[in-house]
């Protein structure tokens, strides 16, 4: 059965599709809504007057085909075209692969796109506000959550235009479009909202709904979140509008009110008028006012005046005098609530924003807010979603604020890194790299030592346990290499304070570790050492941890590791291979001069140390040794003209079959032994042969790469 129009039901959402924006087959014409290949937009409408009555011209109702087009099991693939990229990583079980599916080329949309596919949406603008999914954000994960994006002062809803691709990877995206003309006011769009909310509550009562807003949008999605505190609401906020009554918009409210209305003319007119006649002392502030907005969404002069018309159609006069007037109302509204709201709330703050205050507000937010992040954007403005080098996808991974149920899983819920994302993140350690120029060897079958990662067990579960350096200075290196060549994602055990702070204070920003988080670092539990070795990873474990990793003068290489067993009875019951590994080079980098003992002596220093430990969550207490001295501190450190670093990883022990064997704590604690006497012998081999070591110094390094070539392979001793 043919389909000219559509009205779907859908969990309480009605959904409906003009009859000009589809062909006869129930599919979206190409042009028909002048968006290039047109098929990526799908518009739902949740007005309750408009959908209810069947008698509309513009509805009638659905045929099979266009419900599961839309709304159907792959939502939007039968449409969906995607570029032709190949896809990374290996299939298959093994939870250390970057196997999710990420395309080797991200296609990002730009500010052109913005504008062009804006001029689509208010072309046939009419109506209440609505709700639209892109197409191009339909190729999404099972279980994904639901994320809604609620728009600033354009209305449009395609802020996140950029993300669009990435973001449809990992939620069911939609989008509010307010049309320009509408003039709905808060309240009701919060009623509108809210209903949404809660009526996709009602269908996955158990998955979290994610509302990311921005501005305007931000103090909508708070006082969505402060009215229904028994949802799991997770708040996404862009420069929220909370500060308007700071804003250099604030005041002329009143100056656009009144404004005569032979003056109240499009946006480029007023522009172009101002720079003949510099008499209208008002309305140079308002023409200072937009030029400021027009200056925030510009990040290409040229797609800017190309583009001049559609913002004035965008935002006519009128328009931006009742957006400006919501902003207030909005404003006051959600500051109101703000004592009510619980949800987890990550609020992205722009260092440049010129509307309004938003470094200031984000501080003033986390104040009243109990599960509050922040993270700040110094170098952007206040249309963040649209400035280049944001990735909204991966800022909610960085910093744990993806989760597909009630409770994070930092197993279940881990996504991959991109190859574009890994490029990223590693080009914040590309000097440590290049100034140690690393080294790694691996043990063959046969006990063979080979440069490389040859020897490294292709299949999980494997447990690589090593010493730690000091300040983790190894990870960088060693997690990059296991990523470029194997392919492999090492899933640290790391320290909670990467987490979670118990108080604040003077640690690191948890921002600071987005980058761990990103590349799959979890809090060292045993509960994730269950779940990671369940489910086949590479994991990667440092017994001697913080002790290890700040050891004092003259420890370099020292095993600082408990006396139990900790890891062999978890690694036997899923048959994982045990990988020892050393890691030597520390002191060709630096030397301690002022390490725990000095410090703690000094009345200063021991105060802090015991601040930065108590907001730290502490780890071993029921210890008893060094091992349980897990206070946070920074030791001085003598920098060296660095040298090199060398890893080499041992033969793997195998579990495998050994289960009810290593059940018995003798067993077991005789090869925890023999891993730890592996372990040591690494590090011994590593500092007998690198005396032989002809690159072993910086400037051989440096003359090798300089007539070689600096992308070429520094040799190193022989094996």
């Amino acid at each position: 059965m043919a389909a000219t129009g559509s009205c779907v039901f859908h969990g309480g959402v009605f959904l409906a599709l003009r009859r000009d924006w589809m062909s006869s087959n129930g599919s979206f014409k190409s042009g028909s809504i002048g968006i290039p290949n047109a098929r990526r937009l799908a518009v739902s409408a949740t007005s309750m007057n408009q959908v209810a009555s069947t008698s509309s011209p513009e509805i009638t109702v659905t045929s099979s085909a266009v419900e599961s087009n839309v709304f159907g099991k792959g939502r939007f693939e039968k449409n969906h075209e995607h570029a032709a990229t190949k896809t990374v990583g290996v299939g298959g079980e093994n939870g250390s692969r970057s196997n999710f599916g990420w395309e080797d080329t991200e296609v990002r949309k730009s500010l052109k796109d913005y504008f062009e596919q804006s001029v689509e949406l208010i072309r046939s603008d009419g109506g209440p506000p609505r709700w639209f999914s892109p197409l191009e954000c339909g190729s999404r994960m099972d279980n994904s959550p639901l994320l809604l994006f609620l728009p600033g002062i354009d209305g449009v809803g395609l802020g996140l235009i950029k993300h669009h691709q990435k973001l449809g990877k990992i939620f069911d995206v939609w989008c509010l479009h307010i049309p320009v003309w509408d003039r709905t006011p808060f309240t009701e769009l919060l009623k509108l909202v809210e209903k949404t909310v809660k009526d996709e509550h009602r269908r996955s009562p158990k998955k979290p709904i994610y509302l990311a807003g921005e501005s305007l949008g931000a103090c909508l999605a708070l006082s969505v979140a402060a009215c229904n505190p028994h949802i799991d609401i997770v708040l996404i906020l862009s420069n929220p509008a909370t500060c308007f009554s700071k804003s250099p918009l604030q005041p002329v409210v009143s100056l656009l009110e009144l404004m005569p209305e032979s003056l109240q003319v499009s946006l480029p007119y007023i522009l172009n008028l101002l720079k003949g006649d510099t008499s209208r002392r008002p309305l140079e502030i308002v023409e200072l006012i937009l030029q400021q907005i027009i200056s925030e969404l510009s990040q290409d002069l040229g797609a800017l005046s190309s583009h001049l018309s559609v913002l004035a159609d965008i935002l006519p006069v009128e328009t931006l005098i009742w957006k400006l007037k919501m902003l207030k109302s909005a404003s006051a509204d959600s500051n109101s609530r703000l004592h009510a709201v619980k949800a987890q709330t990550l609020i992205l703050c722009s260092g440049r924003d010129l509307l309004l205050p938003s470094i200031e507000e984000g501080r003033r937010l986390r104040q009243f807010l109990p599960k509050c992040e922040i993270r700040r954007f110094s170098d952007n403005g206040h249309f963040l979603f649209l400035e280049d080098g944001v990735d909204l996808a991966a800022t909610i991974r960085g910093a744990s604020f993806y989760r597909r149920s009630q409770n994070l899983d930092f197993v279940s819920d881990f996504i991959p890194p991109s190859p574009d994302e890994f490029t990223k993140i590693f080009n914040d350690y590309r000097l440590i790299d290049l100034v140690t120029s690393p080294v790694l060897f691996s043990t063959l079958e046969d006990g063979k030592i080979v440069r490389g990662l040859a020897g490294i067990p292709e299949e999980g579960p494997v447990l690589f346990v090593g010493y730690h350096m000091l300040l983790g200075l190894e990870l960088a290196p060693m997690v990059g290499q296991f990523f470029k060549e194997k392919n492999i994602i090492l899933r640290g055990m790391a320290h909670p304070m990467m987490f979670v702070k118990v108080k604040e204070g003077s640690l690191p920003e948890l921002a600071s570790y987005d980058s761990f988080r990103m590349m799959g670092a979890v809090p060292v539990t045993a509960q994730n050492l269950y779940k990671l070795l369940s489910s086949k990873a590479h994991v990667l474990l440092y017994p001697g941890g913080v002790r290890e990793a700040l050891h004092r003068k003259g420890e370099e290489y020292r095993l600082f590791w408990p006396e139990q067993s900790e890891f062999i009875r978890m690694a036997a019951r899923f048959g994982a291979k045990i990988v020892p590994f050393g890691v030597v080079g520390e002191d060709d980098f630096g030397e301690v001069v002022f390490d725990y003992e000095d410090l703690i002596k000094i009345p200063y220093f021991k105060n802090q140390i015991e601040a930065l430990t108590s907001e730290a969550v502490r780890l071993r207490a029921d210890m008893k040794g060094e091992v349980a001295n897990q206070a946070v501190h920074l030791p001085g450190i003598l920098p060296k003209l660095p040298g090199r670093f060398y890893y080499y990883f041992g033969k793997p022990f195998d579990t495998e079959g050994q289960k009810e064997e290593l059940r018995d704590r003798e067993k077991a604690h005789e090869l925890y032994l023999q891993v730890k006497g592996e372990v040591e012998n690494c590090l011994a081999y590593l500092q007998s042969k690198r005396e032989s070591d002809p690159y072993r110094r910086l400037w051989d390094r440096l003359a090798y790469q300089a007539k070689h070539g600096f992308t070429s392979e520094v040799p190193t001793f022989e094996i």
